[in-house]
């Protein structure tokens, strides 16, 4: 088994020319983006709200906790480094450990026939791929390669990817690697913001990109996530 301490330390092996800043950066545009995106009902179509009761009477909970849109770089650049003195993982730069919950139906073509669904995306592919789990972050890369391999498609006809935010570190060398267009990258904030409930944020992203099909004319979104040991995984979705 391998903790968390375990996989964050190696996480700054996979950049080692990167700066502290580029990771800050990072952080404050997944704060940014999701109080944007929070702002304008993205989240709306995949939000279940939960009734809380408590002293004063009942609290409706409709907005996740853990994001920060209003700190800023000069706030976050203040903090220290967390694993070693010269590296670039900072309690703001990457994902908060915090609870959450979600769903997902994934039916047959036949079973939409049979019980007459609607369905919202079609799952074209997946892939689940190891590598060395000492660079466990650098997972998704060849998990999306080989997912849109399976699907017949490259990045240049996907619309929209999603790749949690586990570290900034993380995804920034996962960006680097695929020459991703930031354009069409984790436009609503990620894991830094949102936070990362483990065995969650994978139905979490997949949900939000399936969602998106209904808000935009987009065709193709691919999901990712790197996997605690040496793993990473991803999907891809069409438009249904």
């Amino acid at each position: 088994l391998f903790g968390n301490s375990l996989d964050s330390r190696n996480i700054e092996q996979l950049l080692t020319l990167l700066l502290l800043i580029d990771c800050d950066e990072l952080a404050i545009r997944s704060q940014q983006t999701w109080g944007e995106a929070k702002k304008n009902g993205v989240f709306d179509l995949e939000m279940a709200n939960v009734e809380i009761t408590t002293k004063k009477g009942t609290k409706v909970i409709d907005t996740d906790e853990h994001p920060r849109p209003e700190t800023t770089l000069e706030k976050i650049s203040t903090l220290k480094p967390v694993f070693k003195k010269d590296g670039v993982v900072t309690a703001a730069n990457a994902s908060g450990i915090c609870d959450g919950a979600g769903s997902i139906i994934l039916a047959s073509e036949q079973a939409v026939r049979e019980h007459n669904l609607t369905p919202l995306a079609r799952l074209a592919s997946y892939n689940v791929h190891g590598c060395e789990p000492e660079v466990m972050g650098i997972g998704p890369v060849p998990a999306i390669k080989g997912a849109l391999a399976s699907a017949g498609l490259t990045l240049a006809d996907v619309d929209r990817v999603e790749i949690n935010e586990a570290f900034a570190a993380q995804f920034l060398a996962c960006a680097k690697e695929l020459e991703l267009d930031m354009s069409k990258t984790n436009l609503h904030g990620g894991a830094i913001s949102l936070g990362h409930p483990l065995g969650a944020s994978g139905s979490r992203i997949a949900a939000h990109l399936v969602n998106e099909f209904q808000r935009t004319d987009a065709k193709v979104h691919v999901g990712s996530a790197c996997i605690g040991g040496g793993q990473g995984i991803a999907l891809v979705l069409e438009r249904a």
